[in-house]
């Protein structure tokens, strides 16, 4: 990647004003980038069709690296709002942005928003480094807090105040669009509990630590990972371990990821016993995941799929 020709991009691109937004720009529609395509489908909630929304990650990559297009900087640098998950989970974007000295993408700017602020975090007392499973890359706490959808409340809440302070002559819309959606995330969250309600207290094992949010909402427990360390192959000894405990413990599922290795997931969910299932992890994964509620209606119907 050339930073410097990406960099020279993004200082050519115009900037929009910080807060709040200006009549010509309101016009064409606030213009917001995000980090994920589950950031994208929530924005878009919220905002209507009083926003433009681009993701800078596809549906389907490692959650913790993303390559840059030059032309995708070139927008990053014309948003009047970055929106992005926060704590550890996009490397890539903080080193984008030190490189980028951008002042309206730092915290405390109303151009930029983690939605992580407020949400109650999983798994924040384990170490960086150490325990059986090594280093550990949610070093602020699981970073995957999208996947109980539960979490929309809070972030689509930040996200309408966010987008207010930037067009607040919107503001009305901006509610009526999250009441809209609230109303439908609490009939489909009423629905997954009764669907999976049947299998609450299933054991299972997850490839990557993308699902303990998941697996908190819907009654799962997991009782390890196939990535002893996130993004490194297991040593053929983790492996041995790995699938006795999964016969001991009988476990059920192996929860694969589109791009975990098919492989490694068939031959590890043979040697244990359990069914391999393929959970979609961001909006897009999948022609069904076509927005964040579609994501969990193909997520559980999966799930219920493989456990019976």
């Amino acid at each position: 990647m050339c930073w410097g020709l990406l960099l020279v991009l993004m200082a050519a691109a115009p900037i929009w004003a910080g807060s709040p937004l200006s009549a010509a720009a309101a016009q064409a529609g606030l213009r917001v980038v995000t980090s994920s395509t589950d950031l994208k489908a929530l924005v878009e909630e919220v905002g209507g069709s009083r926003v433009q929304v681009e993701s800078l990650a596809p549906p389907v990559h490692d959650p913790h690296s993303v390559e840059m297009k030059p032309s995708q900087m070139a927008r990053l640098k014309a948003a009047a709002l970055l929106v992005r998950i926060g704590l550890d989970h996009e490397p890539w974007l903080t080193r984008l942005l030190a490189s980028l000295h951008d002042p309206r993408f730092v915290r405390g700017s109303p151009n930029y928003l983690e939605t992580s602020k407020g949400i109650p975090l999983l798994q924040i007392d384990t170490p960086r480094i150490g325990g059986e499973r090594g280093v550990h890359v949610h070093g602020f706490g699981n970073t995957h807090y999208w996947l109980d959808p539960e979490n929309a409340r809070p972030m689509t809440a930040a996200i309408l105040e966010a987008l207010a302070h930037l067009a607040p002559e919107d503001l009305s819309a901006f509610e009526a669009n999250r009441t809209r959606f609230l109303v439908r995330l609490d009939e489909g969250l009423l629905r997954w509990s009764r669907t999976v309600a049947p299998f609450r207290g299933t054991r299972v094992v997850v490839v990557h630590e993308s699902w303990p949010y998941f697996a908190r909402r819907f009654g799962l427990q997991i009782v390890a990972a196939l990535e002893p360390t996130p993004g490194v192959p297991p040593s053929p000894a983790y492996l041995s371990t790995l699938t006795r405990q999964m016969k001991d413990a009988s476990v059920r599922v192996l929860i694969a990821e589109p791009y975990s290795s098919a492989t490694l997931v068939a031959r590890v969910a043979s040697l244990g016993g359990a069914r391999a299932v393929t959970l979609v992890a961001s909006v897009g994964g999948a022609p069904e995941a076509r927005d964040y509620l579609a994501l969990f209606d193909l997520d559980v119907a999966r799930l219920v799929e493989a456990l019976r």
